[in-house]
């Protein structure tokens, strides 16, 4: 397989975790976004977007190209179910796509490279205006993470079940692969995290694992 990713995209982030989770190698391809790589004609070759990641699936009977860091997981762990990253039951796999949707889905997009760029260009925001911009919906966000947390371990105490040690369970999941990128890329920004502790203990769990600090932007190839 290759992964085209950039060092610092959170997004390419979250699969390298995944792909060192599941134990699976991949060639490291960079897309340099800062430099704007990604607006090549060959990259749009390989991403109509013009985004990063792109799973090459290259060399298997189903070659592909993904895209999207979100169905690329899910596609890891359908044809490597070993660690799974979703629960087995409906239930807990619907708990788990919430707390990586609410990193993914409410979060994300709107505090991506593209749109703090737009933020500074055709809108005309100062750097401290886009950082304040940054920092307010990071920690909409991330409340929304801890209250869920918190939600998920009330449950578990009613039901006589000890504390998770990761976001859900006692393994990394889907939502731990959104969440880690999350938290290292605001603390690039300067951010303080305060108020969500149950959020910064899972994450300081998960850096505690090899496949969480292989995949770190500073052990990239293309790190700067």
């Amino acid at each position: 397989m290759k992964l085209y990713n950039y060092f610092r995209s959170g997004t390419s982030f979250r699969v390298r975790i995944a792909l060192n989770l599941k134990g699976l190698s991949y060639d490291y391809i960079p897309v340099h976004l800062a430099k704007g790589e990604q607006h090549g004609a060959a990259y749009r070759a390989l991403s109509p977007d013009g985004l990063v990641p792109v799973l090459d699936v290259e060399g298997q009977p189903d070659h592909a190209l993904l895209s999207q860091s979100m169905a690329i997981i899910e596609y890891l762990d359908e044809t490597h179910p070993e660690p799974p990253l979703l629960p087995r039951d409906p239930l807990g796999r619907a708990r788990v796509r919430a707390l990586a949707q609410t990193i993914a889905c409410d979060i994300h997009p709107i505090n991506n490279l593209r749109i703090l760029k737009y933020l500074a260009g055709p809108l005309g925001l100062s750097e401290a205006q886009r950082t304040a911009w940054y920092n307010h919906w990071v920690m909409e966000g991330l409340r929304a993470y801890e209250r869920r947390l918190q939600d998920l371990a009330e449950e578990r105490a009613r039901l006589g079940l000890p504390p998770s040690v990761y976001s859900y369970g006692d393994t990394p999941t889907l939502a731990d692969c959104c969440l880690v990128p999350q938290i290292v890329n605001g603390r690039r920004f300067g951010l303080e995290y305060e108020g969500i502790p149950l959020t910064l203990a899972v994450y300081e769990r998960c850096m505690q694992l090899e496949a969480f600090q292989r995949a770190h932007p500073s052990q990239c190839p293309d790190a700067e």
